[in-house]
C-alpha cells in the first residue's frame, strides 16, 4: 500500500523591525517566496516590514530561516515577531502598498554606489553609461533624500522625478536589482549635472577636472552636501582655499582613486582597508609616508584623513585625474554644510571659482564621517554620512522618550524610543548662530521622522553650553548629567554594561559637581551614580578659554609653583604679559582650576616649543603625538592619597622640561610623555581593582581619540587582566557624550 504524504498547510504573520526599507526587503521576500513556493503578501508600514505568508510547513520554515540569516546586504534586522495565523488561501505572493500607523522605522543611512552600478556606469553598452546618479536597492542615497517613513519615493526629494517607461519597468520587476529603488532614474528622467564657471566647453565632469588641472577652487555638490574641492598637490591652490574659506590649521581630508593610490601615500592595514572600501565609505586616518602633498593639507601630523570615491560623480571625476582632491566641507568658517544649489551659489560665491551643481535636492544635509582602526577595533570619530541615523540598540527597553541634547562642542543629541537610541548626525560646535539654529531644526526633524515625543530632557551641568539652555526654555522634567559621567556611559550604552565600572575619562574640559573644570576622571559608576575617586591635580587656567587658544598660559599655569626651574621657557615670552599671567594667577582673577587631560597635554607641547598658541582646540596634542617613536620608556610619576586619588603633573613636566634643556631628541621626550600617562592611568586602576573589587575598566573622552595613549593602554590594562571596553561605535569625543546623557537619565528615572 502507497502513503500519500499529507501536505501540511501553515500561515504566519511575521513583523520585522529595523533598518529594512529602502535596502530591497521587499523584493527580497517576494523571491524567497517564490522560491519556496508560498503565497501571501509584504509591505511597508511605518514600524518595518509585514508579511503573511501561507504554505506547507517546511517551506515556510525555511523562508523565515533564510530572511534571518542571509537579509539584503544593507538591512539591519533588529527584532522579528513571528505568530501563527489562519490560513486565508492567498493565490498568489504579492507586494503591496505601504500603510501609516503610528510606529516608526529606522532609516537607512546614505551608502556608496554597488560594483554592479559601478559595472553598468562603465559599461558603453548599458544605457546609464556614465549616468552620475545610478543607483539600485543596495546603494545610492536614502537618508540624505527622506522627508518621512514609510519610506517610499513620493516621500523623497525624488518625487519631482516622474519616471520613465524603461525605469518604471525595472522598478515593478520584482527579478530586477532595481525593484522598488526608491531614487532609480536615468539620463532620460532623472536629476542631472549643471557646471557654472569659466571655459566650459565640454560635459560637466571634464569642466571640472580642467577647473582642478589649472588650480582652481570647485563646489562640488555630493551625496550630503558641497564639498571644495582643489588639487592636494598645489601648494597655492590649498593655500588660496584656506584663506578663502579662513579654515586655519585643521587639517584637510583629501580623496583618492582607489587603494593603489592611496598605498602611494599613506600606511594601509588590511582593517584600513576594509573601512576605506567599505559601503559606509568614511573618511579614514591613516599614517602618512613622509610628506608627499602640498604644504598646507596636513601640516605637522603624521596622519591624514583619507576617502575613496563613493558617489557616481567622485569616480567618474576621479577617472579623469592623476592626483588626489583636497575634499573639504562646503561650508563658511563654522557654519553648517551647504546642501542648496542657490544657497551654495550665495555663501561660497568668495571661495569657489566653479560649481557643479545638480537638480536632485537634498533633503538632510550630513557631513563625511571620520574614523579609524585601533586597538583591535573601528573607533568612531565624526559619525555622520555612512552611519547616522542608523540607531544604537539599547539592551532593554527605555522608561520613557528622552531627548538628550548633548555638549557644546562636536555636538550630536540623541532620543530613546522603546530599545533604540537614536544619535544624530554630527551637527557641529555650537559657537555659531546658524548652527544652533540648525540644532534645533534637526531635533525637530528627528522627532518628526522617528515619532518620537520627549517626555524628558537629559543635559550637561555646564549653564553656558547652548544646548543646556535650549534644555532650560524646553517645558519637560529635566536631568542635569556629569559631562564625564556622561562619557564613560556612552561606552556602557554601546556594550550594554549595567553593572559597576572603572571608568576612565580623559578630554578637554568638563564642568565639574565642585564648580571646579575636569577632565582627567576616574569614576566608580554604573548608569545612574558615579563616585569620583581619583583625578590629575588641579591647575589654574589663566585667561579660561582664552588659554585653550594661547597654550603656553596653560603650561604658565601648571609650572607656576615652580616657575624659577623653567627660566629659559618663561622668558620666550613679553616679561609684562608673563607678570600679569603670573598675578592673575596668584590673585585668582579669571582663573579657573583645571584636573584636564588635554591642558596636560597643551602644558607640555608649549613647554617642548612644539606650539605656543593653537588655531584649534587639540592641536598641541596631535603634533605632540605624530613626534612619537615607539618605545617604553617613561617618567617617574607620583600618585598620592588625599580625599581622592591625587595624580601630580609637576614631577613629570619637570623631567619633560630637564630632557628638553639638554637636548634630547623631542620624539624620545614625547614618546615617554605619553607612556607616563600609561603607566600612571594603570597604577590607579590598579589601586582601584584592589579597593573595590572591580574589574571592568572603561575608556572614553576626546583625548583617547589619541591613537597610541589608546592602544597602549589597551594592551596594558588587558595584560593585567581587565576586561577593557572603549567606544566604537559612538564617538569617544563629546559627539558621544548625548548617548550618555539619555541612557544615565532613563536609568535615574528607573530609580
Amino acid at each position: 500500500m502507497v502513503r500519500r504524504r499529507v501536505s501540511q498547510i501553515q500561515a504566519r504573520q511575521i513583523n520585522i523591525y529595523g533598518i529594512v526599507q529602502g535596502v530591497g526587503f521587499r523584493p527580497f521576500v517576494f523571491n524567497i517566496a517564490q522560491k519556496y513556493n508560498l503565497k501571501g503578501m509584504v509591505y511597508n508600514n511605518s514600524s518595518g516590514v509585514y508579511i503573511e505568508v501561507e504554505g506547507e510547513k517546511e517551506n515556510v520554515e525555511c523562508f523565515i530561516k533564510e530572511i534571518k540569516e542571509n537579509p539584503p546586504s544593507l538591512a539591519v534586522i533588529d527584532e522579528i515577531k513571528i505568530k501563527e495565523s489562519e490560513v486565508k488561501n492567498y493565490r498568489e505572493f504579492k507586494i503591496r502598498e505601504s500603510k501609516e500607523d503610528d510606529g516608526f522605522v529606522p532609516v537607512s543611512p546614505d551608502m556608496g554606489v554597488c560594483d554592479d552600478c559601478l559595472k553598468e556606469m562603465n559599461d558603453p553598452n548599458d544605457r546609464r553609461y556614465r549616468y552620475p546618479f545610478i543607483n539600485c536597492t543596495n546603494c545610492g542615497p536614502r537618508f540624505s533624500i527622506i522627508e518621512d517613513i514609510p519610506y517610499d519615493r513620493p516621500k523623497t526629494s525624488m518625487k519631482v522625478f516622474p519616471m520613465c517607461e524603461k525605469c518604471e519597468q525595472e522598478y515593478n520587476n520584482p527579478n530586477d536589482r532595481r525593484f522598488h529603488a526608491q531614487p532609480i532614474a536615468c539620463f532620460d528622467c532623472g536629476p542631472k549635472l549643471e557646471f557654472v564657471g569659466d571655459n566650459c566647453q565640454e560635459d560637466e565632469i571634464k569642466c571640472v577636472v580642467d577647473s582642478l588641472k589649472r588650480g582652481k577652487i570647485v563646489a562640488i555638490k555630493g551625496i550630503g552636501g558641497f564639498h571644495l574641492a582643489v588639487n592636494a598637490l598645489d601648494d597655492e591652490a590649498v593655500s588660496t582655499l584656506r584663506s578663502r574659506k579662513k579654515r586655519y590649521g585643521k587639517p584637510f581630508a583629501v580623496m583618492m582613486k582607489d587603494i593603489k593610490q592611496v598605498e602611494e601615500y599613506c600606511i594601509v592595514s588590511e582593517e584600513e582597508k576594509k573601512l576605506l572600501l567599505s559601503q559606509r565609505k568614511p573618511i579614514v586616518l591613516l599614517k602618512k609616508k613622509g610628506e608627499k602633498l602640498a604644504r598646507g593639507v596636513a601640516d605637522g601630523l603624521n596622519t591624514l584623513g583619507v576617502m575613496l570615491p563613493y558617489a557616481p560623480i567622485h569616480y567618474l571625476l576621479m577617472e579623469e585625474i592623476d592626483f588626489p582632491i583636497v575634499m573639504t566641507s562646503g561650508n563658511v568658517s563654522e557654519e553648517p554644510l551647504c546642501k542648496d544649489n542657490e544657497e551654495a551659489l550665495e555663501k561660497l560665491k568668495d571661495i569657489a571659482d566653479a560649481f557643479l551643481l545638480n537638480n536632485r535636492d537634498i533633503v538632510n544635509r550630513i557631513d563625511d564621517s571620520v574614523t579609524s582602526f585601533n586597538g583591535g577595533a573601528e573607533r568612531i570619530i565624526r559619525r555622520a554620512r555612512g552611519y547616522a541615523p542608523q540607531p544604537i540598540l539599547l539592551k532593554k527597553d527605555v522608561k520613557a522618550n528622552v531627548l538628550a541634547v548633548g555638549g557644546f562642542y562636536k555636538n550630536t543629541f540623541c532620543m530613546t524610543r522603546g530599545q533604540y537610541a537614536f544619535i544624530s548626525h554630527h551637527i557641529g560646535d555650537l559657537d555659531n548662530g546658524k548652527t544652533f539654529e540648525y540644532y534645533k531644526e534637526q531635533i525637530e526633524r528627528y522627532k518628526g521622522l522617528f515619532r518620537v515625543t520627549p517626555q524628558v530632557i537629559a543635559h550637561d551641568m555646564h549653564k553656558g553650553y547652548l544646548s543646556t539652555q535650549y534644555a532650560l526654555s524646553c517645558d519637560l522634567p529635566r536631568v542635569e548629567v556629569q559631562h564625564h559621567h556622561a562619557h564613560i556611559a556612552s561606552c556602557m550604552a554601546e556594550y550594554n554594561i549595567t553593572d559597576k565600572v572603572i571608568g576612565i575619562a580623559y578630554d578637554g574640559t568638563g564642568y565639574g559637581t565642585d564648580g571646579n573644570i575636569w577632565g582627567a576622571e576616574f569614576l566608580i559608576c554604573d548608569l545612574k551614580d558615579f563616585l569620583r575617586v581619583g583625578h590629575l591635580k588641579y591647575k589654574p587656567l589663566p585667561g579660561g578659554e582664552l588659554a585653550i587658544r594661547k597654550i603656553y598660559r596653560v603650561a604658565l599655569g601648571f609650572i607656576s609653583e615652580d616657575i624659577n626651574f623653567y627660566k629659559d621657557f618663561v622668558e620666550r615670552f613679553d616679561s609684562k604679559e608673563v607678570d600679569l599671567i603670573l598675578k592673575q594667577i596668584e590673585k585668582k582673577i579669571n582663573t579657573p582650576y583645571v584636573s584636564s587631560m588635554g591642558r596636560f597635554f597643551d602644558a607640555a607641547a608649549s613647554l617642548l616649543g612644539v606650539k605656543d598658541q593653537v588655531l584649534f582646540e587639540g592641536q598641541g596634542a596631535m603634533e605632540l603625538e605624530s613626534l612619537i617613536i615607539e618605545n617604553d620608556d617613561f617618567y617617574d610619576f607620583d600618585v598620592y592619597r588625599d580625599e581622592e586619588y591625587i595624580i601630580n603633573p609637576e614631577i613629570i613636566l619637570h623631567q619633560l622640561y630637564e630632557d628638553y634643556k639638554n637636548g634630547i631628541d623631542k620624539r624620545i621626550i614625547a614618546t615617554k610623555f605619553h607612556n607616563s600617562i600609561v603607566e600612571f592611568t594603570h597604577y590607579l586602576a590598579l589601586e582601584l581593582r584592589k579597593e573595590f573589587g572591580i574589574n571592568k575598566v572603561v575608556l572614553s573622552g576626546g583625548s583617547f581619540q589619541n591613537r597610541y595613549l589608546l592602544k597602549k593602554l589597551l594592551a596594558k590594562l588587558t595584560a593585567s587582566g581587565f576586561e577593557v571596553y572603549s567606544n566604537s561605535k559612538v564617538p569617544c569625543n563629546d559627539g558621544g557624550i548625548s548617548l550618555g546623557q539619555a541612557v544615565i537619565a532613563n536609568r535615574k528615572l528607573e530609580g
